[in-house]
């Protein structure tokens, strides 16, 4: 059998391509000894903060940190429910159950983003926030979530992890909402080399009461404001965020192009993403939807095509979230028929931005021959 090795990630080629600089923000780091909250910390918010068409962002440890202490600036806590998307990434939910709020799920539309219509019919008088989810780096309905919330005067969280510098009319993921929610794991556009997190918010408030939230609850070195938590992100991670940064326009552009070959080649094969007029979607992943996902799977592996699944268990049938009662036999089961339809038809293809076009039409000659198409 034939066979072409296509990665879903290439790191070794990401640190090849620009270890010099990488290497040398690292080392001012060491040279200063500014370890903690340093210049290159603060430098890189401010950076951040720009390219989101935020006033403020304030960095964390991780993404999930970051969804913590912003639940946690606005007091949720047990009693209260949070909605959000079950097809995300665990932290979406499990940071609302950490803070001892309940997750209350909607279900998600054909794109795969939560839907609108089903987040109003989720509030209920217990409901403290609404968090939708930008999974794959494509942006949830925002203008159509905000009249929501406007109308019920619930905040809104936004869970961007997937998608720094995505868009939708007219707003930049993490500038829509209350306050926006980062993850710069290493899987994501825009990487750290390690775990690292930021939020994004134009509410000074919200703002300030960030920075002690995730400084112990510090106003200085001598006085505590109150308790806080320890999720600062290291100087040498915002160092080399800051090398990375300027680079994301064109990566992201790369990825767009990439996702432009798979839609023109396998239109008519399996489903492939969509982007309205008034969006910017920035292919966290890119996912196809298909009949007899987990074969197609192993054929494309046998062929030396790395792919993923984003996510093939949905939280709601999580054994973490039992309690919750949206498994088979709960009081809740069946409320979330796309999530459950789509979790066995979903297949991210590699789609970084060192995939030749060469890769990229031997994914998809592979898929066009699973599925007995002429090429």
């Amino acid at each position: 059998m034939t066979k072409m090795e296509v990665k879903y990630v290439d790191f070794p080629a990401q640190f090849e391509e620009s270890k010099h600089e990488t290497l040398q923000a690292v080392q001012r780091v060491f040279e200063r000894g500014d370890f903690i909250l340093g210049q290159d910390v603060e430098a890189f918010e401010a950076e951040f903060a720009k390219v989101s068409n935020t006033k403020y962002a304030v960095s964390v440890a991780n993404g999930t940190d970051s969804l913590i202490l912003a639940m946690r600036v606005l007091g949720i806590g047990p009693g209260d429910e949070v909605i959000t998307a079950s097809n995300s990434w665990i932290s979406s939910a499990s940071a609302i159950g950490l803070i001892g709020a309940t997750p209350v799920f909607a279900d998600v539309q054909d794109d795969q983003n939560i839907s609108p219509e089903r987040i109003e019919k989720a509030i209920t008088p217990r409901t403290r926030a609404i968090m939708p989810v930008h999974l794959t780096g494509k942006c949830a309905d925002m203008p159509k979530i905000l009249e929501v919330a406007k109308r019920h005067r619930i905040p809104v969280i936004e869970d961007a992890a997937q998608a720094v510098m995505a868009k939708i009319g007219g707003f930049t993921a993490g500038s829509a909402g209350l306050v926006g929610s980062f993850s710069l794991h290493p899987l994501k556009n825009l990487n750290a080399a390690g775990d690292a997190g930021i939020l994004t918010t134009n509410d000074e408030h919200m703002y300030q009461e960030l920075k002690l939230w995730r400084h112990h609850g510090l106003k200085n070195r001598e006085e505590v404001v109150h308790w806080g938590y320890n999720s600062r992100l290291d100087s040498i991670q915002a160092a080399v965020l800051r090398t990375r940064l300027p680079k994301l326009p064109a990566i992201i552009e790369k990825r767009r192009a990439n996702a432009a070959l798979y839609t023109e080649r396998l239109k008519g094969i399996v489903q492939t993403p969509t982007e309205g007029p008034d969006e910017y979607h920035t292919f966290h992943v890119y996912v196809i939807q298909c009949e007899r996902r987990n074969d197609l799977l192993k054929y494309l592996l046998d062929r030396g095509i790395e792919t993923k699944i984003h996510y093939p268990i949905p939280i709601h049938l999580q054994k973490a979230a039992e309690y919750l009662g949206y498994a088979p036999g709960g009081p809740k089961a069946g409320l979330l028929p796309n999530t459950d339809r789509q979790s066995s038809r979903i297949l991210s293809l590699p789609i970084n931005q060192y995939i030749r076009k060469d890769q990229i039409d031997w994914v998809c000659q592979s898929i066009r021959e699973f599925y007995g198409k002429k090429i």
